[in-house]
């Protein structure tokens, strides 16, 4: 076994990474002149750096870990599947055990009506499978001109050139020629910051009918879709307002739309139900799936299809799409195991009677500080809204972004992981999260705000 222990130090590492290595949403050349931080292990929610500098992650690797580190079971579970049947996909009328089993535990934990499943070996090509699945249902069902899939600004669906076009965020369309053709764009329902003097029950209502007035601009006969995360994630934990998503529902139902929940976050467990699309009672007719699906062991996605869409595409003929490594057999066992110990250790179910209150009632007090405008929270995604004046909930007299990485920095080196969305810090930790855990988190992040107050109070940006 190749196990590294004994490892290069840290500055011929960050070295040899700037030679070799290009990271992703990344200025590469400024990376390279800083030095990457190099993790070397992991343990429940404890990273470790090749310093031996330990950092707890706020964020469970990239929203994925959800069962936390070190699971030796899962592990377990990969090293017998590679020695038993390491490859084969499931092209060519043939399929694999891992992948049969993996689809029927879906169809289990899953909202009624979800049966099938489309693998894929993320997000991403999930996001893209299902572009082309919506256009290749409504020209099965004699209907091709249905071809629109209408997003929001500033959701995120992946950054493959399909996922990217259906992410409504603009930095990302300025490189690479996109968005792609047919995709169309509404608001995103974030009130803090563009919900005015409405009540959020309002602006919740307001926004969700920009999507009627869309399909109503573009023509019911040509829109194919409506996709959303049910809770904004890379965008910077947006929660809509209560009165968003029923009426999102209504008029997908009232316009021959298919609704597309973005479930990549918001799945198997992190809103303290397996889907969001359980919390805020959304009747989708396909959730993409990937990340806690393995908790980020190992890379699988898919687009859960319900029982009416699939209907149409299996009797449609070929469906002409497929990937190598979609349902990977190891991925497959490893992504089968983590449901299993979700399922039979009532992490969902314990998390919401225990530590899902406890982290929301810590984390809300955190609105008390003067630098906090808002604080929203939904199972184990948070967000704190940070503004230099509260009543008015104003922006800071700088680039957006710029006090949400003073933040972030503060926060990182006092040994957490807390990302910033502009001037939002967020959080998303495993679900595995213990109280104490979850006491050691907030007093970094507290820290880290005093931290980041006395800065820009320095730089004349708080006032």
């Amino acid at each position: 076994m190749n196990k590294i222990v004994n490892h290069l130090p840290t500055a011929e590492l960050q070295a040899l990474d700037a030679a070799h290595h290009m990271h992703p949403f990344t200025a590469n050349a400024e990376l390279a002149q800083k030095g990457v931080r190099v993790i070397t292990a992991a343990d429940g929610v404890m990273l470790t750096d090749s310093d031996g500098t330990q950092i707890l992650d706020g964020m469970a690797g990239l929203w994925c870990v959800n069962i936390g580190y070190g699971r030796k079971e899962l592990a377990d579970v990969a090293y017998a599947q590679m020695q038993q049947l390491p490859y084969y996909n499931t092209f060519f009328q043939t399929s694999h055990v891992p992948a049969i089993s993996l689809a029927a535990k879906l169809a289990e934990v899953s909202p009624e009506g979800f049966n099938h499943t489309f693998f894929a070996t993320g997000g991403s090509e999930a996001n893209d499978t299902n572009i082309r699945m919506v256009r290749h249902y409504w020209a099965a069902k004699g209907k091709p001109t249905k071809k629109i899939i209408i997003s929001r600004e500033n959701g995120y669906h992946g950054s493959t050139m399909g996922g990217a076009s259906l992410g409504g965020m603009k930095g990302m369309h300025a490189q690479g020629g996109l968005p792609i053709a047919d995709i169309s764009y509404i608001g995103q329902p974030d009130w803090y910051n563009e919900g005015g003097d409405m009540s959020p029950e309002e602006f919740g209502l307001k926004r969700a009918r920009e999507l009627e007035a869309k399909i109503h601009e573009l023509g019911e006969d040509k829109v194919a879709a409506f996709i959303a995360e049910p809770v904004q994630g890379a965008g910077g934990v947006i929660v809509p307002p209560e009165t968003y998503w029923p009426e999102i529902q209504r008029i997908c139902d009232d316009h021959e739309i298919l609704l597309i929940a973005d479930e990549v976050i918001c799945g198997f467990g992190r809103t303290g139900h397996w889907f969001g699309s359980d919390y805020y009672g959304i009747r989708p007719h396909i959730m993409t799936i990937a990340k806690g699906l393995s908790s980020g062991y190992a890379p699988i996605g898919g687009s859960m299809v319900c029982d009416e869409v699939a209907n149409v595409v299996n009797h449609a003929g070929d469906f002409a799409h497929g990937y190598t490594y979609g349902g990977h057999p190891v991925a497959a066992a490893v992504a089968l195991e983590n449901l299993r110990i979700i399922q039979e250790e009532k992490m969902i179910e314990n998390a919401v009677a225990d530590t899902i209150p406890y982290l929301q009632e810590k984390w809300h007090a955190l609105g008390d500080h003067p630098l906090i405008g808002e604080t929203n929270m939904v199972g184990f995604m948070g967000s704190l809204v940070m503004t230099p004046d509260k009543p008015s909930r104003a922006r800071f007299a700088a680039d957006a972004g710029t006090v949400g990485l003073i933040g972030r920095g503060h926060s990182f080196g006092n040994g957490l992981i807390m990302r910033h969305v502009g001037d939002r810090m967020i959080i998303s930790p495993p679900i595995s999260i213990t109280r104490l855990e979850i006491d050691k988190l907030i007093d970094i992040a507290l820290k880290s705000l005093d931290e980041t107050l006395a800065d820009i109070k320095q730089q004349g940006l708080y006032k």
